[in-house]
């Protein structure tokens, strides 16, 4: 039930995504005057429908969308003359750029106002310093920046019998009290020798003798993570927070998007999670690994955290990814705009009349291959999410 809770999560976010989205192109378009004659949720045949003035609201059976109809996007359009006015084509550049782009500004506001939450509502994670053991690792992995495999050995903490909750007392007879001087007592002592650790288990006194492994680039290792706690932050470091995270997100989905023709050929890769493959995923897999935090063993607060996360991270690939200046995206369109306006100040210098309009069906062909292979990478990945699922930790 949580996992399903999760996706059924993912779905509602994902449509208020798609919802704010369309909003934004048609608050800013009745805004400058446009004619909109309908604002729909959702693709096919329409479940309902009101008519409220000069547009017409409802909502479609496949929730895969959205979209607006803004009367004359483009000169192929044929418009009532009594509306040219009010067409899109023929208002002023910057309104047009501005109408074109509100789609993608409602995602990054919505990424904004999330992490938002997730720094003043929720709580940022934080290591406690105390010296109490929040997570005994499974293994003694490869180097520090690897994840545990079958091949493995076990981590001394849990060839111990270490638990999660105990507060640590003393390692080799040296007390200590916080995180960082039980980091110092691990450092000191030699791999492969057994250490007595004593550590206090729901009051009680329990003491174990593990012998510390070697983990290569930090050392002596004893496979133990600090409690976390989770602190809220005051709102201005929450807004200081939220524009770091938003900025690093932006980053980041400028890299997966570069690395998508290196992350292809390990989309069915058997341990696909460990490689370039692990970093794409569609809307599916989103939805798959929303219903996987849900269902994780976990608090509350991580559980929520990770969610809205994952929610705001997907809204700013998407609204980055739709700037893009391919067509038949926003980015396509606002390209083409900036193109026209281009064109039409170098005629004015060199003293010609304005060329007007590009011509759209010269673009037709160009937009139909982006589209065609926008649907070929989505479906791929939508494949590689059904049956070669990325698992979590």
């Amino acid at each position: 039930m949580s996992f399903l809770l999760g996706v059924v999560i993912f779905v509602v976010a994902l449509l208020i995504s798609v919802m704010l989205h369309e909003a934004g192109h048609f608050v800013t378009a009745k805004m400058f005057g446009m004619k909109v004659t309908q604002f729909f949720v959702g693709f096919g045949q329409t479940i309902w429908s009101t008519k409220k003035g000069e547009t017409e609201y409802g909502i479609k059976a496949i929730p895969a969308g959205g979209f607006n109809k803004i009367v004359g996007m483009t000169e192929l359009e044929d418009v009532d003359p009594a509306d040219e006015p009010r067409s899109f084509r023929r208002q002023a550049a910057w309104k047009r750029i501005i109408v074109l782009a509100a789609g993608s500004f409602m995602h990054f506001v919505l990424a904004l106002f999330l992490l938002f939450v997730v720094a003043a509502g929720v709580g940022l994670e934080t290591a406690s310093s105390t010296s109490t053991v929040g997570a005994v690792e499974a293994c003694v992995p490869a180097n520090v920046n690897s994840g545990c495999t079958t091949k493995d050995p076990s981590s001394p903490a849990k060839k111990a019998g270490l638990h999660a909750g105990d507060k640590i007392v003393s390692i080799g007879g040296v007390p200590v009290h916080n995180w960082t001087q039980m980091g110092k007592a691990i450092r000191s002592q030699a791999p492969g020798t057994p250490v007595t650790v004593v550590v206090d288990r729901n009051g009680r006194q329990v003491t174990l003798h593990p012998s510390f492994a070697e983990l290569k680039g930090k050392g002596t290792y004893l496979g133990v993570s600090p409690q976390v706690v989770f602190q809220r932050k005051c709102p201005l470091s929450a807004v200081s927070y939220a524009a770091s995270e938003w900025w690093t997100m932006l980053k980041g989905s400028a890299q997966v998007a570069a690395d998508l023709p290196k992350a292809i050929p390990d989309l069915f890769h058997k341990n696909r999670a460990s490689t370039p493959g692990g970093q794409v995923t569609s809307v599916v897999g989103a939805g798959d690994v929303t219903g996987q935090v849900l269902a994780a063993r976990i608090s509350w607060q991580p559980k929520v955290d990770l969610v809205l996360l994952i929610i705001a991270s997907l809204n700013i690939f998407v609204g980055a990814f739709n700037l893009l200046p391919l067509l038949p995206m926003d980015g396509g369109h606002i390209a083409v705009v900036i193109y026209e306006r281009a064109r039409a100040w170098l005629a004015r210098l060199r003293g010609k009349p304005d060329p007007g309009p590009a011509d759209y069906r010269r673009l037709i062909p160009v937009s139909v291959g982006v589209f065609a292979l926008l649907v070929s990478v989505g479906l791929l990945l939508v494949a590689a999410d059904i049956f070669n699922p990325i698992h979590i930790q």
